[in-house]
């Protein structure tokens, strides 16, 4: 396949289209004569695109036919370069003639007039020497016998694969080896009885020999499957022929049946209940695919779970158009791995062949295989034919990419030929890129626009820009383009498909280095594009090559860095040799340190459509550069010390793309661009107030605007009904908006912030130097549901944050400047029940908060880096649950309350004490690094102090002095999941004690799940100021101290303490006055051992007021006597004790206090005790859920043994339920209070 048919094909057809009657017609219409010779060229073009394939092929044999396809393509440009021509003097007149509207009608129609006339002149001399050639060239396919052969040649058609790998082992690759094995091994999607697996990557990679090995496997996995085809389908997706393919393969007899339909009903019968792997290799991306694949599928649903399709493509759209559940992207193969594949072609024998110079070689093999088996395939094969001594020799030379000889270029070419003819020129314009240079997708679709390839059809309701993101994004698919590895959002072309670029693009592309290396084939009056490799001195010298160049489009200089540094240009470049290159369509600047201005002459460059100006020191532009009327996309980023644009560019009527990003100086738009209306980038709109600049409701009109829009200078918006008119709910495709004031004074800006709510679907919105006292209620907003980024900078008087926590997707937040904020709360987490559910980043920066005094932090287990230490007014921070937050808490002079749980790490080096902090909690810390002495020095104050997890803080604090003897104020202390910490402190304890020093004030101790602890630490008796202790989880508990527990305790609740077997040691201590004991599943009984209770006496010393049981399931027995049952109890509370019985309550007279007792859910209890009618106080009894109670005895006093004259006289409910034995109520006479 010739360059010929694959280039002229594509670029005859757009001439063809714009030579078609409505083209003709719409842009040469009123000049007389012109309409017919453009049709006869028309007619002549057609002709010559009918012999074009049989000329590509003889231009093979026949040099005289090679050189007529070469002159057709220059023709064929220069066309082009006609039609741009009268299209830009039509387009000229019309602007000028709407600028001319003022001026009498007599001198228009004599101007008008004279215009035509001049026009006829050009368009006579320009069509004349254009159908001359034309004619020439069309004569001349007679003279060399070209005929008519249909509108396109028989494709190269690749030669069918087989699941047969050929007796050589599969090289590399062992993990994806293993990813596809695990591939098919999986059965995760269940719904379905299928599942395809793709294998994606570029020609050469492979792909078939890692479905072939899959194929070929014996592990288990492969051997689950009762069936394996192997279909090779290629360009050719034949949905009878693959079907028939898989039919023969399965029944491995010949099929005779030629109706699809009893073909494919017999496949199905073959299949049905079967697991079964078919690959179908090599396939690809035909308009018809979906439909293929869709009637192909049919027969396959009723296989076995399981079953499996392996799919091998080029294109990721396949993958997807099949519905692929796993899609595997081959990658490239190392230098050892193409080495090894190149010694199996070869060498007959690898140990002994090999050349004895072939470690010196091994380098520029590796290199020439670019990490592509087959390329290592091909060139072991052709060495393989080769003396050692010619070995270098080859190395070399570019063979493999001359002839088709080589597998390589074939195999691309091929990928380049099934490219829609769209998509051909768009590929070989990358021709100009040098190897490994990274291109940015919107520049190149902006470079494609420029040189026409991409065209827009006129019914067509689509951008250019888009139908460019489509054909860069099939080019992607394709794996003609790849991701760069170092940056995801620029991108490559490896070496073998940059070679495959030149090829298509022949002699019309170049890059000067090649010339400076003496390539061949240099022919300078073909070409039309060229770049250049920047360099630090670029001078006249430098260019020579380009004044041989007559009709060149493209200047455009590259580098290969990413790093920006000063380039210079010689000034006669600019002002001589460029405004000489009247054709060009493409001028880029970009880079070079140029200082002095651009020179009027810029504006003879009519058909300049792309125009890069980035980084340069120029001032101001010509006022001519607003006649360049074709320009469609401008670049002036960077462009520092632009102080102002041209004062007519409302004239660029084709301006798509105005790139002013970071013209820091720039004062003000021109007046009217609001006419400017194909507008589609501005990152950078400045607001003007003159009469002879743009106000904000210039925005209006430009519908089209997308990406990232900055409205700077707001201040200059003086009616805030202007910046309604800005309409920007409208402009959908803006998904980044930056709102700007430079003046913090006007009173206006809560209005006009009010009036610039963009569209609902914006992804990112930064707000700077905005003076309200409080934000638009639209920021925040949880409708906003795509919003990721935020960035509030200098708002110097907001005192309050919007509800930044209830948009869905924010991931990242900066807040900087934002003096007069003085709290951060639920005020900025919003309603929603989990605020900031995604958020990744949150940065403060730049002296932020400087009067905050309350920041919380929650739930963000996303959030990265370190929080700002500088919060010079702060009093309270709270992080909760930001697992990957770093916190220095150095700094914070005023902090009262600090709480911490669950963050990467807390930091605490040398610096302010916390001379007033009262309140602290550190919990499940990562990482804890305090310096010596800097954790207890700022505990004297401190009254609430929580420690959970933070072993390494309890490790550190072994070095450190008592910490108990700082905790002078502490008044709560709590203790979770740190048994070492609390061992610490109950040794503290002791030797504080004994140094009489012991000066803590605690009040209230809880242990949470301290595991290892068994025993309370004797030392917390002589916290004599403790008044609750809460013991919960803490799972192998034992007992408590036999020393007791401190006397000043009066409330004690243990839950979940499930090796506890007795609350005390023989007795209740003295002064406690509530216990709650849940869930201690081996609990026997309260005391270990009863003192002798002969006397009540022992009782009355007792203060417990109120006991409660839960959920005990091996207390058996609970005694109501003596000093078990102390006269001051006043609640009994006992649920869910299975085993339980209470024993009887004591024959005396002694005034009891029992106000209330509750027995639920105690299975086997079987009777209540005897004596309740002596709880003359007794106001409440209820029992529930005892199954197995008989009998609740004499409440009156009446009938026992021992006569009483009392009674529970004031008893005044009584609740019974779900008792299902109970044979009879108890006697309750003389009860008046019922």
């Amino acid at each position: 396949m010739a360059v010929g048919e694959i280039f002229l094909g594509a670029f005859l057809q757009v001439l063809l289209d714009r030579l078609g009657p409505r083209e003709i017609l719409n842009n040469f219409g009123l000049v007389k004569g012109v309409d017919k010779k453009l049709n006869k060229w028309s007619d002549n073009l057609s002709v010559i695109v009918a012999v074009l394939n049989d000329a590509e092929e003889k231009q093979l044999t026949d040099h005289g036919v090679k050189l007529w396809l070469d002159e057709l393509r220059d023709l064929a440009y220069d066309v082009e370069d006609v039609l741009d021509k009268f299209a830009t003097k039509i387009l000229k007149r019309q602007i000028e003639g709407r600028d001319q509207v003022k001026r009498c009608w007599t001198s228009k129609k004599v101007r008008r007039s004279f215009s035509k006339l001049t026009l006829n002149v050009d368009m006579n001399s320009e069509i004349k020497k254009i159908t001359e050639r034309l004619q020439g060239i069309s004569e001349r396919k007679d003279e060399f016998g070209l005929k008519d052969t249909g509108t396109s040649s028989k494709a190269w058609s690749r030669p069918p694969t087989s699941g047969v790998l050929g007796g050589l082992t599969v090289v590399g690759r062992d993990g994806e080896k293993a990813k596809i094995l695990e591939m098919l091994s999986s059965d995760e999607h269940s719904n379905v009885s299928f599942d395809v697996v793709a294998i994606v990557g570029m020609p050469g990679l492979g792909k078939t020999t890692l479905a072939q090995f899959a194929f070929n496997n014996n592990s288990d996995v492969m051997k689950e499957f009762e069936l394996k085809v192997w279909v090779s389908v290629s360009g050719d997706f034949n949905v009878v022929r693959v079907t028939k393919a898989i039919l023969e393969s399965v029944t491995s007899q010949p099929v005779k049946v030629e109706e699809f339909s009893k073909m494919q009903h017999d496949l199905n019968e073959q299949l049905r209940g079967k697991k079964f792997l078919i690959v179908l290799d090599d396939i690809w991306n035909k308009g018809d695919l979906y439909d293929l694949w869709t009637r192909l599928q049919s027969p396959f649903s009723v296989g076995a779970q399981g079953s499996k399709i392996i799919v091998t493509t080029r294109d990721l759209n396949v993958a997807k158009i099949m519905g692929a559940t796993e899609v595997h992207n081959l990658e490239y193969m190392s230098d050892d791995n193409c080495l090894e594949i190149f010694e199996q072609h070869a060498f007959v024998n690898i140990n002994n062949d090999r050349p004895p110079n072939f470690e010196l070689l091994q380098k520029k093999i590796a290199e020439k295989c670019s990490g592509l088996p087959l390329a290592a395939r091909t060139l072991g094969g052709l060495l393989r034919q080769k003396e050692i001594n010619e070995w270098e020799e080859i190395l070399n030379n570019k063979l493999w990419n001359l002839s088709g000889k080589s597998d390589i270029l074939p195999v691309l070419k091929l990928s380049y030929h099934y490219l829609p003819s769209n998509l051909k020129r768009c590929f070989a314009y990358c021709s100009i890129f040098p190897n490994d240079y990274e291109f940015g997708e919107k520049q190149l679709i902006l470079l494609w626009m420029a040189e026409g390839l991409i065209q827009q059809p006129p019914e067509a309701n689509r951008q250019m820009e888009d139908l460019g993101h489509d054909y860069f994004q099939e080019l992607l698919c394709r794996s003609l383009f790849q991701k760069a590895s170092e940056n995801n959002s620029r991108y490559v072309m490896h070496d073998l498909v940059t070679d495959l670029a030149q090829w298509a693009a022949g002699n019309t592309c170049f890059r000067l280095e090649d010339k400076k290396k003496g390539c061949d084939n240099f022919q300078s009056e073909c070409f039309r594009h060229s770049s250049f490799m920047i360099g630090d001195y670029d001078g006249v010298q430098k260019f020579e090559a380009f004044r041989e160049v007559e009709r060149l489009r493209t200047f455009l200089p590259l580098s290969l860095s990413n790093t920006w540094q000063t380039r210079y240009l010689a000034r006669k470049v600019i002002f001589d040799l460029l405004t000489q290159m009247q054709y060009l369509r493409v001028l880029s600047l970009n880079g070079y340190e140029i200082a002095h201005e651009l020179p009027d002459s810029i504006g003879n460059l009519k058909y300049l459509r792309y125009l890069d100006l980035s980084h340069t020191r120029i001032t101001s532009l010509p006022e001519s550069t607003t006649t360049l009327y074709n320009l469609q996309t401008l670049i002036l980023e960077d462009c520092r010390y632009l102080k102002a644009l041209p004062r007519n560019m409302r004239n660029l009527v084709n301006l798509r793309h105005l790139n002013n990003s970071n013209v820091v100086s720039l004062k003000a738009m021109p007046l009217q661009l609001g006419r400017l209306t194909n507008l589609q980038s501005l990152p950078n709109f400045v607001v003007g107030k003159g009469s002879d600049e743009s106000g904000i409701r210039e925005i209006g009109s430009l519908s089209h605007l997308r990406g990232t829009l900055s409205l700077s200078k707001l201040e200059n918006v003086i009616d805030a009904e202007d910046a309604r008119k800005a309409d920007l709910k409208s402009k959908e495709r803006v998904d980044e908006l930056v709102l700007e004031w430079s003046d913090n004074t006007r009173e206006t800006q809560l209005g006009v912030l009010d009036r610039l709510e963009p569209h609902r679907m914006l992804e990112k919105l930064i707000i700077r130097g905005y003076a309200g006292l409080e934000f638009s209620t639209w920021i925040g907003d949880r409708l906003f549901s795509t919003m990721v980024h935020v960035r509030l900078d200098k708002c110097k008087n907001c005192q309050i944050l919007p509800p930044l926590g209830q948009l869905p997707l924010l991931k990242e937040l900066y807040i900087t400047g934002m003096a007069a904020v003085k709290s951060v709360g639920p005020e900025f987490y919003g309603e929603g029940s989990l605020p900031f559910p995604v958020l990744e980043t949150l940065v403060f920066e730049d002296q932020v908060f400087p009067c905050l005094k309350f920041l919380s932090i929650s739930n963000c287990p996303q959030l990265e880096g370190k929080l700002l230490e500088n919060l010079d007014s702060l009093e309270t921070l709270t992080i909760i649950k930001c697992e990957e937050l770093v916190i220095s808490i150095s700094n914070y002079k005023q902090i009262g309350r600090l709480w911490i749980e669950g963050c990467k790490a807390v930091v605490k080096t040398s610096g302010v004490e916390f001379e007033l902090l009262e309140s602290l909690g550190l919990s499940y810390i990562s990482e804890v690094r305090f310096q010596r002495g800097e954790f207890t020095k700022g505990l004297r104050k401190v009254a609430k102090l929580r420690i959970g997890g933070c072993e390494e803080l309890t490790s550190s604090l072994k070095n450190e002095d008592r910490v108990l003897q700082y905790l002078i104020s502490l008044d709560h202390l709590v203790i979770k999941s740190n048994s070492s910490l609390l061992e610490k402190l109950g040794k503290e304890a002791e030797e504080l004690l004994q140094l009489q020093i012991l000066t803590c004030k605690l009040k209230y101790l809880h242990l949470n799940k301290c595991a290892s602890l068994s025993k309370v630490p004797e030392g917390l008796h002589h916290l004599t100021a403790l008044q609750h202790l809460q013991i919960v989880g803490c799972s192998n508990l034992v007992s408590f101290p036999d020393v007791g527990l401190p006397p000043s305790l009066e409330v004690i609740w243990i839950l979940g303490c499930h090796s506890l077997l007795y609350f005390a040691k023989y007795r209740i201590p003295p002064n406690l006055r509530r216990i709650e004991i849940f869930q201690c599943k081996s609990l026997k009984s309260l005391v270990e051992k009863e003192e002798d209770s002969s006397s009540s006496s022992s009782s009355s010393h007792i203060s417990l007021e109120h006991l409660g049981i839960s959920r005990c399931e091996s207390l058996t027995s609970l005694s109501l006597r003596g000093q078990l049952f102390p006269r001051a109890l006043k609640s009994l509370e006992i649920f869910y004790c299975r085993e339980l019985q209470l024993n009887g309550l004591a024959h005396d007279n002694t005034n009891y206090c029992l106000e209330r007792i509750s027995i639920k859910l105690c299975p086997n209890l079987k009777s209540l005790p005897e004596g309740l009618c002596h709880l003359t106080n007794l106001q409440t009894l209820e029992i529930f859920g005892c199954g197995s109670l008989v009998s609740i005895p004499s409440l009156s006093g009446e009938g026992l043994l021992s006569p009483t004259t009392t009674a529970a006289s004031s008893l005044r409910q009584i609740k019974i339920e779900n008792c299902n034995k109970l044979e009879m109520l108890p006697d309750m006479r003389n009860l008046n209070c019922l």
